[in-house]
């Protein structure tokens, strides 16, 4: 169980929160506030409070993030795009659950029927969604898009996205050290600073040694940081003026190796694809492939329904390459084949909450099945139409990107936004598989659409402008004599 570091921890965030707006740029502050709260706050703690989501490291820094913004800082924050299928999919994201709910009042019961003698006795229970659960699942729709209209707003010039890769970098370069004192001694730190170990240990066992977690759910998440570190460092580097290219560059190679000794295939083979193509291909051909991937991504819970995916032949692939992989991904396909089934017993609106949506002893209750991948998460919980707003809502700035990179000719296109693009196709596919989605993948989103819809609107440029008030340039530097803490 959490020590009480734990819950410090997260009752002083909003103070921390606020040194920071008071101490650097608004959108450095934004973006510190999410990513550093990702890292250094306990997982599983949380304020379970009545009638809202539970507050944890996943919430508490967006919603203290957004209402510093507001309140504090007095800087506005739209909460409806331009883009009208954009508007289509945050209405889905939020107002979708609403039939959710209401599909879902009956409680799931699970029985022991006495065969000699027509006795029934209910052993277990799921309890039905009511009216009142509607606000609170709301609300917790509306945090998790919190990022994304913020990012949105204020990381989408060419400052903003430079800010979010050099806070990859940079975070990427402290974390390494408390990953490497894992790797060598075993995932303890979590244990020294908040009193427990959040996952399996058996799972941070890999090839005669250990990979590192530190204060993140599992290693899979931890590698895939890093690998998002790399990929930022080698944007840098191939940005940079040469006097600091030599150092950015050695950064880079420093991250790929604690990549390597994370020892998780999938980020490391993320790495090796996609590295390469951030240092050398064109903006236009990055971009291309963020929205290929994306697209993937969207369409493949469609082609699993309709069996169209040859998880046979994949299976033999993962077994030339490690038989430990193989059979770890099969139990992934597995699952996935079960909980679809389930989910298919209510496809548009899903389970909704309270574990409706897995697999269940039909007598004792006890969970049978355990989901990796964030889709059948989603697909299972709000069905089709929650599936279709969330990874649209994802995939949209990777699609507009793409058809404004075409309609420009590919001129005047930021170096910073094709990698962060190519990032988030990157996680939207890792999500097929983990449930890797964290509020910096939306900050990611925001400020890609953000930024096309600067390049569609240039009226919309003009006004954002106008909200700074004169704090911050149109591109988003800061005003003379403003301290930085990056």
């Amino acid at each position: 169980m959490p020590n009480t570091l734990a819950y410090m921890m997260l009752m002083a965030w909003p103070l921390v929160t606020l040194w920071l707006f008071r101490r650097t740029t608004l959108e450095r502050a934004i973006i510190w506030s999410m990513l550093t709260g990702y890292l250094l706050l306990p997982p599983l703690a949380e304020f379970d409070l009545p009638l809202v989501p539970s507050m944890d490291k996943s919430t508490l820094p967006s919603v203290v993030t957004f209402l510093i913004c507001v309140l504090v800082m007095k800087k506005p924050v739209s909460l409806w795009p331009r883009h009208p299928a954009t508007r289509l999919l945050v209405a889905g994201f939020v107002l979708g659950v609403i039939p959710t709910v209401f599909t879902n009042g009956d409680p799931i019961l699970f029985r022991v029927i006495e065969n000699s003698d027509p006795v029934i006795f209910t052993t277990n229970a799921l309890p039905g969604l009511r009216w009142r659960d509607l606000g609170a699942v709301m609300i917790g729709q509306i945090i998790v898009l919190l990022p994304f209209f913020l990012a949105r707003q204020y990381l989408s010039t060419e400052t903003g996205l430079r800010n979010l890769l050099w806070a990859l970098l940079l975070t990427g370069l402290a974390y390494s050290l408390p990953a490497l004192i894992e790797i060598r001694l075993s995932p303890q730190i979590n244990i020294w600073v908040y009193g427990f170990f959040q996952h399996s240990f058996e799972q941070t066992m890999r090839n005669g040694g250990f990979r590192p977690i530190v204060f993140l759910p599992h290693g899979l998440w931890l590698a895939f940081f890093f690998m998002s570190s790399v990929l930022a460092a080698t944007a840098l580097t191939r940005a940079a003026q040469s006097g600091d290219r030599v150092r950015l560059a050695m950064a880079t190679l420093y991250l790929f190796w604690v990549l390597i000794l994370c020892k998780s295939l999938g980020s490391l083979l993320y790495g090796l694809a996609f590295t390469p193509v951030v240092a050398l291909a064109p903006l236009r051909w990055q971009i291309r492939i963020a929205m290929c991937l994306a697209l993937i991504a969207v369409i493949y819970p469609m082609l699993r329904n309709l069996g169209l995916v040859p998880t046979d032949a994949i299976l033999a692939q993962a077994e030339a390459i490690s038989t430990e992989r193989a059979n770890s991904l099969g139990y992934r396909l597995e699952n996935e084949r079960v909980l679809l089934a389930r989910a298919a017993e209510k496809p548009w609106f899903g389970w909704g909450g309270w574990g409706r949506n897995l697999v269940h002893h039909i007598e004792t209750g006890q969970i049978l099945s355990i989901p990796d991948g964030r889709w059948i998460i989603v697909f299972g919980t709000f069905g089709w139409l929650g599936y279709i707003a969330e990874m649209g809502l994802l995939a949209a700035p990777l699609v507009l990107l793409a058809s404004e990179m075409r309609r420009k000719q590919g001129l005047g296109i930021s170096p910073y936004v094709a990698p962060i693009a190519l990032l988030l196709a990157i996680t939207m596919l890792d999500m097929l598989l983990n449930a890797t989605l964290i509020p910096f993948t939306w900050l990611c989103a925001g400020a890609v659409f953000g930024y096309v819809e600067r390049l569609r609107y240039p009226d919309l440029t003009a006004s954002k402008s106008a909200l700074f008030g004169g704090t911050q340039a149109l591109d988003g530097s800061p005003k003379s004599g403003q301290r930085s803490v990056m």
